[in-house]
Order: structure tokens, then sequence, then C-alpha cells
């Protein structure tokens, strides 16, 4: 049993060759799933920006710009009934344009989609798991807030300027 078979005929793997073979088979699949996932963030970030950039020339010079799959691949598209809370999450956060408290959102919610908040037990937790989840999708960035508690900040790429309405003014003409 010197070639690392077992008494029922198996062959199990050498612990000097295959094992070693195997590592580095998973050595190399881990790089590969952080590149991917870099690359990933990278994507999101630029998603970020496009639909940020596509919601400011919307809210510049109306929906009507937009055709009908652009609305809905920027969440605008009115289907007739009150946006998923997921959807409706991303939503004021990306439209905001500063970070945003679970609070924030959950005031937002009172005041603009009350009916949204109706069917949850604890809002201020369905929120906070909402944001959680659009930083693990790479939508979103978890950021200190100005009083030291936890806010999230739609996530687009880096900019040297703030985006202004002058700013997508002057880039539209």
């Amino acid at each position: 049993m010197e070639n690392g078979q077992n008494g029922n005929g198996w062959s199990r793997p050498s612990e000097r060759h295959e094992i070693g073979h195997v590592q580095e088979v998973v050595r190399s699949a881990q790089e590969e799933l952080h590149t991917l996932l870099r690359q990933r963030a990278e994507i999101m970030k630029r998603i970020g920006t496009v639909k940020q950039t596509i919601a400011g020339l919307a809210n510049l010079f109306g929906d009507g710009v937009l055709n009908e799959e652009l609305l809905q691949l920027v969440d605008r598209k009115s289907s007739g009934r009150q946006p998923g809370f997921t959807k409706a999450c991303r939503m004021i956060l990306m439209e905001a344009g500063h970070a945003m408290s679970a609070r924030d959102i959950c005031d937002y919610f009172q005041k603009k989609m009350p009916s949204l908040l109706a069917h949850h037990k604890d809002p201020m937790a369905s929120v906070t798991t909402v944001l959680n989840r659009l930083v693990d999708y790479g939508e979103a960035q978890a950021v200190a807030a100005s009083n030291g508690r936890r806010a999230w900040l739609w996530v687009a790429e880096s900019r040297t300027e703030p985006v202004t309405n002058e700013a997508v003014m002057a880039s539209v003409t």
C-alpha cells in the first residue's frame, strides 16, 4: 500500500506530490477570485457613476429624456406601484449624493413612501440590512458620519470635483 491504496482498492493522493498540486490549484483559484472581486468592485463603481449621471440628467431635464429601457436600468420606470424595498433604498441613496444614516432613510420613507415601511416589524433593522447588502454588492460604502455613527454612501468613481447641476449642464452642452 505504498502507492496510497487503502484496503478497499481506492487510491488516496500521495501526501508529497498530489496534495502539493491541489494546494497550488487552490492558491491559483484564490488569486483569480480576488482579482475578479476587485474587478467587480471597479465595475460597480463605474455603474454607480453612470447611474448617478443619468439620474442627474433626468432630474434636470425630466424622465422624458430617457427611453423605456434606460428608465428601467436606472430604477426610474414607474410601474404604477411602489418600488421594492431594496430598490427604493438604492434610489434614495443614489440620488442623495451624500452619506445617509439608516435613520435618514427611514425618515425619507416615512415622508415619501410610508406604505413600504408598513410591512416591516423593525424598519431600522430592515433598512440597515439592505444597506449592508448594498455594501456587499459593491454599490454602497459604509462610512462614519460626523456624529460618529454609521452612514452609507452610494459608490461612484472618485472625482476631483463634486457633481453639481452646473457640472452636469456643462457636460451636456
